[in-house]
């Protein structure tokens, strides 16, 4: 059995369990074009795959995006690792790596692919559509997705040779007529993948242009709006899971306890620092979200295969996002990677663009009380560094027995958080 299937079911028989969805969302070439694949400040174990670029076309450094085969060594290698429950693709990848390949044949990683397009993600260098209220679209079909083909041969088992679980995104802007024409688009695909018994999840974004809601009042507007247009459906139709933003405790807790048979997620939104990604899925799971499509977050991270294992730490309770923070510089400090960001301000919580190009609204709803990093920051600066105390395995702590990050030499940092993570794994 995939784990997603084994925490779905978990997280529905026990309100109060602990299994969290963490999904991979390595779709993002349905939205940005070349600049999809990411920097290429990370690459796989595999390297670099090299291309050919004319020398007086492109300067040296001039070139910086990873290429597609960089790309999809990527995900060989997140699948490998095994701390993800879902790996999302688009319909291309998916065949590449799923039905050509049979990268999850033997994984508990389930493959999925996103199944439309609307028009607030053709987020295209140069181009203005994003500006534009969002308009229905797919690229993908169902069948594509799940064979290959333009139809598929089914036999009434379930099981294709590609992926059977797609994500669905709609975006209200609460105007009557572009919002029933996205909801008539949905009805229809939902309609084809149930008799296509194709599995899908709901994602559903905020409005991407001005919409005379006040941004405290969003998170009441996507509520109401994902209840009112799953309440025709019944089960045999309804999304798997929710994929919606973060727009903090109130309207969290008010989605998640509404219906039991409703798992509510989160997307990540833009890259923002590590400490905005820690936090963000620290403060959703303790407020009722299970799952995390993190796309940007994970796709920028100086250390893909680090980032996602403090995730999962987090998740499991091991850690809490602060430290989370420290542990992953710490790795980068052993492997040698030179972060985007010093510690001090990669532990910053910042105001996050949550439209699909990063450009447009806020997630200004969101409210962080006791923020601990500036009492940390206070008490370390209050206790000078020569008066630090030494713990019994070498390195520096505090008065009150905590480590002390500030006084710590670099083999002292290292040597703390690979302790910390041998007990953490156990």
């Amino acid at each position: 059995m995939k784990s997603l299937d084994a925490k779905l079911t978990e997280i529905r028989a026990n309100r109060s369990s602990r299994a969290f969805i963490i999904a991979d969302a390595k779709d993002a070439d349905m939205a940005f074009g070349v600049r999809a694949p990411g920097p290429r400040g990370y690459l796989a174990r595999h390297g670099s795959r090299p291309a050919q670029f004319s020398p007086e076309v492109w300067g040296r450094d001039e070139f910086g995006y990873r290429n597609l085969p960089e790309f999809l060594d990527i995900i060989r290698e997140v699948t490998h690792q095994g701390l993800i429950d879902i790996m999302l693709m688009s319909a291309y990848v998916n065949e590449q790596l799923t039905i050509k390949e049979g990268l999850f044949q033997k994984s508990h990683v389930t493959p999925a692919a996103r199944a439309n397009d609307t028009t607030d993600v053709w987020a295209v260098r140069h181009g203005c559509y994003t500006r534009e209220p969002s308009q229905p679209f797919r690229s993908a079909t169902i069948d594509h997705i799940q064979c290959g083909e333009v139809e598929c041969e089914r036999d009434g088992s379930g099981q294709f040779p590609g992926a059977n679980l797609g994500l669905y995104s709609v975006t209200f802007v609460n105007e009557l007529e572009q919002d029933r024409e996205a909801s008539l688009w949905y009805k229809e695909f939902r309609e084809e993948a149930e008799r296509k018994q194709f599995r899908h999840f709901l994602e559903v974004f905020d409005p991407n242009v001005s919409n005379g809601i006040a941004p405290e009042k969003l998170g009441e507007f996507i509520n109401d709006n994902i209840l009112r247009i799953l309440a025709g459906v019944p089960e045999a139709g309804r999304p798997v899971f929710l994929k919606i933003v973060y727009h903090g405790p109130k309207a969290m807790e008010e989605l998640a306890q509404y219906d039991p048979n409703l798992v509510v997620g989160i997307l990540g939104g833009s890259a923002g620092t590590t400490y905005d990604a820690f936090k963000l899925i620290h403060d959703a799971q303790k407020y009722g979200a299970r799952v995390a499509l993190f796309g940007r977050k994970i796709n920028n991270a100086e250390h893909q295969l680090a980032f996602i294992e403090m995730l999962r730490l987090i998740t499991d309770g091991k850690i809490g996002p602060e430290e989370a923070v420290r542990a992953y510089h710490g790795v980068l400090q052993g492997k040698g990677i030179k972060p985007v960001r010093p510690l001090e301000a990669d532990l910053q919580l910042t105001d996050q663009a949550m439209s699909y190009d990063g450009s447009a609204t806020k997630r200004s709803s969101v409210t962080v009380a006791n923020n601990p990093l500036a009492a940390a920051r206070t008490a370390t600066q209050a206790r000078p560094a020569a008066e630090a105390g030494a713990s019994p395995a070498g390195w520096p702590t505090r008065a009150d027995g905590r480590p002390d990050f500030d006084a710590m030499t670099a083999a002292q940092r290292s040597a703390y958080h690979e302790a910390r993570l041998k007990r953490a794994l156990g």
